[in-house]
């Protein structure tokens, strides 16, 4: 009975030894102090446990014991069993995910719940958007979540987006916000391919450059001087710059000199448009390059020595300064300038030094791929010269002689060279023209656009200079004044005329001498009658439908308000509108049908199109 006493108690033993059923969700706060597991370390130490002691009695004391051996480490947020399979895929996609990409975590720790499977939709889009990255243009690794305020964050390719927008300065300053923004702004630096900037010196400009290493375009405006140390700091940085344009302001001055300007050229292999205010320093010129195409100097003081070596260029402009001691030979210039630069197609030259010997030189380089010829400033040249352009150029888009003395004839010769390629005539300040070369170079140059004979119509042309002579009177020799030469008097009024169907910008400002004006021209937008001081209200009429703007500084108020009513039709909307039509007769009038006037309403909706609002420039 002993013996069976004692086995019935042991038959339930193996019950208490069958293992529990697994936990299929771990706890998200510590089972020891209560605080979040996620990187959390506890200090609360844990029982004792009965088995080290056994297994560790020979360890000396102190040691820190190992820690158990887990066959996998486990995570805070894991969602399977440590001891089933392998975890899924998307929950490697949430642990692959950088911090620095992923969205922001919650301010706040909340306790899981069964719809916490979004959480692995949201970190696979992320994942995906990474990818796009990656596959389209390799500008380094995807930038971090930043703090933009107030707790809240935004990608940082947005960021890059928004300072896109901002003025150099404005980026510069951003940088110090925190280093999110600053990593931004690097990025933003780094992909710059153009860069609009005024400095105040050589530093900022050194500072700007060093973080652009892909600049393509550089556009400076300086407040203070500038010399060859601004030139050595772009080549240094900018190894693949291919467009440069330096203006001066604020009474800066351009210390430049030829030497250093030719050495920055001809080692800037890359560039490819060069431009330069101020050139008051060079003494000469010499450029050589193989690779620009488009050259501008302008503020150029007298040259000793002016050549130009690109065989690619395209563009030439130099502008020189109003000096009367200028002596810079331009007929040397010009007849080198066929075998140096055969690629010409626009040249831009204004100097007081211009005359005919100089557009003859032009005309043995046989530049004849010329397209825009424009020579500012020229009061010696005649009509002799535009007969020498006139013979060697058969395609030129626009043509300045604005400050020269051609006459009629001269512009009667450029109506019959080009009519089917000019669009642009410049002819301001040309005392000689009136208004009937004028209409006739409207009227035989269908494709012209735009049109300016700015004070060249003019009532009281000033006369020159009064000379000397020794003459012989009364049997002995005397100093006398001779009289002045006496340009051609135009008359004070005259009638301009101009009907062209293409022409969208007209300038007569300062044309004194114009009585009656009619323009008709569909086309035009811009019409500038600036100091137009005879004109009168009644001999005026404009038709010109798509009119936006129309310039009248210096009229008179009774030609403003004439102006004004025709162009803007104030009394358009005053006008009643009765649906009544007269008889072919015109001896009654007679009510229109209901069915017409639905017409004309629909006719007027989609058929005809509204006037354009015109606006009256009282100013400059």
């Amino acid at each position: 009975m002993a013996s069976d006493a004692a086995a019935a108690p042991a038959a339930p033993a193996p019950a208490p030894a069958k293992p529990a059923p697994p936990k299929l969700r771990g706890s998200y706060n510590c089972g020891r102090c209560g605080l979040p597991k996620k990187g959390h370390v506890c200090s609360v130490p844990g029982p004792a446990s009965t088995a080290a002691p056994a297994s560790g009695a020979g360890d000396k004391a102190g040691e820190p014991q190992p820690p158990p051996q887990q066959t996998k480490p486990r995570r805070a947020l894991q969602f399977d069993d440590p001891a089933a399979s392998p975890p899924a895929a998307s929950a490697v996609v949430l642990d692959t995910v950088p911090p620095e990409v992923a969205a922001p975590p919650p301010p706040r720790p909340r306790p899981l719940t069964p719809a916490a499977g979004k959480k692995k939709a949201r970190a696979e889009v992320v994942d995906v958007d990474a990818e796009e990255e990656d596959g389209g243009d390799d500008d380094g690794p995807p930038l971090p979540w930043v703090e933009v305020g107030e707790g809240r964050r935004a990608p940082g390719e947005v960021l890059v987006g928004v300072l896109q927008r901002l003025p150099p300065r404005a980026v510069a300053a951003a940088a110090g916000v925190s280093r999110g923004w600053r990593e931004c702004s690097r990025r933003l630096w780094g992909g710059a391919e153009e860069v609009r900037l005024r400095a105040s010196g050589v530093r900022p400009v050194a500072a700007l450059m060093a973080r652009c290493p892909a600049l393509a375009k550089l556009v400076l405006t300086m407040d203070s001087d500038v010399d060859a140390t601004l030139l050595a700091c772009i080549a240094f940085s900018c190894p693949n710059l291919q467009s440069l344009a330096i203006s001066m302001v604020n009474s800066a001055a351009n210390r430049i000199t030829g030497d250093e300007l030719s050495r920055f050229v001809s080692e800037k292999r890359s560039l490819l448009v060069f431009t330069l205010d101020g050139c008051s320093s060079l003494g000469f010129l010499n450029v050589n390059s193989s690779s620009l195409s488009t050259l501008w100097l302008s503020g150029l003081c007298p040259l000793t020595k002016a050549v130009v070596n690109c065989p690619n260029l395209n563009e030439l402009s130099l502008n020189f300064a109003i000096q009367n001691n200028d002596s810079t030979d331009l007929v040397a210039l010009m007849d080198s300038l066929g075998r140096t630069c055969p690629n010409l197609r626009n040249m831009h030259i204004s100097s007081i030094r211009l005359c005919n010997e100089a557009v003859f030189a032009l005309e043995s380089a046989n530049l004849r791929g010329l397209c825009m010829l424009s020579f500012l400033q020229g009061s010696k040249i005649t009509d002799a010269a535009v007969a020498s352009i006139v013979r060697s150029y058969a395609s030129l888009e626009l043509l300045d002689l604005s400050g020269s003395g051609i006459t009629d004839n001269g512009l009667g010769m450029i109506s019959n060279a080009f009519p089917n390629t000019l669009t642009f005539l410049l002819l301001a300040r040309c005392p000689n023209i009136t208004s009937f070369g004028v209409q006739v170079a409207a009227a035989q140059l269908p494709l012209l656009r735009v049109m300016d004979c700015g004070q060249s119509i003019c009532a009281t042309p000033q006369p020159e200079a009064g000379r000397y002579y020794f003459g012989d009177l009364t049997g002995g020799i005397k100093f006398c004044s001779k009289l002045p030469v006496q340009r051609k008097q135009q008359t004070t009024c005259q009638n301009l005329i101009i009907k062209h169907n293409t022409l969208k910008k007209l300038s007569l400002w300062g044309c004194s001498a114009i009585d009656a004006l009619y323009v008709n021209c569909p086309e035009l937008v811009d019409l500038n009658l600036n100091l137009c001081t005879n004109l009168h209200p009644e001999r005026l009429l404009i038709q010109c439908p798509k009119l936006k703007d129309v310039h009248v500084k210096g009229c008179r108020d009774m030609l403003i308000g004439a102006i004004r009513n025709q162009v803007l039709n104030e009394f358009a909307a005053i006008e009643p509108r009765l649906p009544c039509k007269r008889l072919a007769d015109g001896s009654k009038r007679v009510h229109v049908p209901h069915f017409m006037i639905e017409q004309l309403e629909e006719q007027e909706k989609w058929g005809r199109p509204r006037k354009s609002q015109c606006t009256v420039h009282l100013n400059w």
